[in-house]
C-alpha cells in the first residue's frame, strides 16, 4: 500500500472516530443534563457516559456551558421534526391552524419519544434559565409565537389590539406547559388519565376549544385591560 493511499485511510478512520465521539458526548450530556440539569452536571459524568476521555468536553465543545447549549439546540430541532409546527397558510381556516399548533405543541412537550430528554430539559430551563435560552428563543420560541400571533389575529378580527393578542396567545401556550410542568400533581390527581395518544388528542380539542370560546368572548367584549371589575359601594350607615 502506497504511503499517501495510508494516510487517506488513516484520516477516513480519524475523521469516524472523531464524529463518534462528538456524538457519544452529545447523547450522554443529553440524559445528564435531563436528569440533573446545568449547573449540576459534571463534565466528568459526562464522559464517563460516553466512555470518552476527560479532556473530550473540552476539545470537541470547548467547554460546559457551549456542550449544554448544543444539545439544548439540538434536542429542541429534534423535537420540531418529528412535530413541526403547521405550515401558516391562510387557506386553511383559523380555527384548524390552531387546533394544528396545540397539537404539535403537546406531542413535543409530552410524548414518550422527547419527555425524557426534550421535555425535561426545557422544564428545567423555564424555571432556571441559562445563557442558552437568548438561543432557543430566537431559533424556535420566537417563531412559533409569531406564528401563533398571526393565528390568534385572523380568529379575533383586525380591530383586535396586540395586547389581547399577546395575552390570548400566552393563556393558550399556559394551558399547554400546564400539563408538561405539572405532570406529577395531574398524574396523582388524575392516574386513571394516561398522558397516551387518546389523551393527547382529548387535551388537544379541549385547549382549542376552550382557547376559541375565550377568544370570542374577548372579541366581543373588548379588550381586558380596558375593563375594570364593577363593584357596588356600601351605603353608609347612619
Amino acid at each position: 500500500m502506497s504511503t499517501t493511499r495510508q494516510r487517506v485511510r488513516e484520516s477516513g478512520a480519524d475523521a469516524g472516530s472523531h464524529d463518534a465521539t462528538r456524538r457519544a458526548l452529545l447523547d450522554a450530556a443529553a440524559d445528564v443534563f435531563a436528569e440533573v440539569g446545568f449547573r449540576q452536571a459534571t463534565i466528568r459524568d459526562i464522559c464517563k457516559r460516553a466512555a470518552a476521555n476527560v479532556a473530550a468536553v473540552n476539545y470537541h465543545f470547548g467547554d460546559k456551558e457551549t456542550l449544554y447549549a448544543e444539545v439544548l439546540t439540538e434536542q429542541s430541532r429534534l423535537a420540531m421534526r418529528l412535530h413541526p409546527s403547521p405550515p401558516d397558510d391562510p387557506a386553511v381556516p383559523a380555527a384548524i391552524r390552531l387546533e394544528q399548533f396545540v397539537r404539535s405543541f403537546l406531542q413535543r412537550v409530552l410524548s414518550a419519544e422527547l419527555s425524557a430528554r426534550h421535555g425535561r430539559m426545557m422544564a428545567r430551563e423555564m424555571v432556571d434559565p441559562t445563557r442558552a435560552l437568548d438561543r432557543l428563543v430566537k431559533e424556535s420560541i420566537r417563531p412559533n409565537a409569531l406564528q401563533l400571533s398571526s393565528i390568534l389575529r385572523d380568529l379575533a378580527g383586525q380591530g383586535t389590539t396586540e395586547e389581547v393578542l399577546r395575552l390570548a396567545g400566552m393563556s393558550i401556550v399556559g394551558q399547554i406547559l400546564f400539563y408538561c410542568h405539572c405532570q406529577p400533581v395531574v398524574r396523582r390527581l388524575f392516574p386513571e388519565s394516561p398522558y397516551d395518544a387518546g389523551q393527547l388528542e382529548q387535551l388537544t380539542r379541549h385547549i382549542t376549544d376552550f382557547s376559541l370560546s375565550a377568544l370570542r368572548g374577548l372579541s366581543a367584549s373588548g379588550s381586558p385591560s380596558r375593563r375594570r371589575p364593577q363593584t357596588k359601594r356600601r351605603r353608609a350607615r347612619t
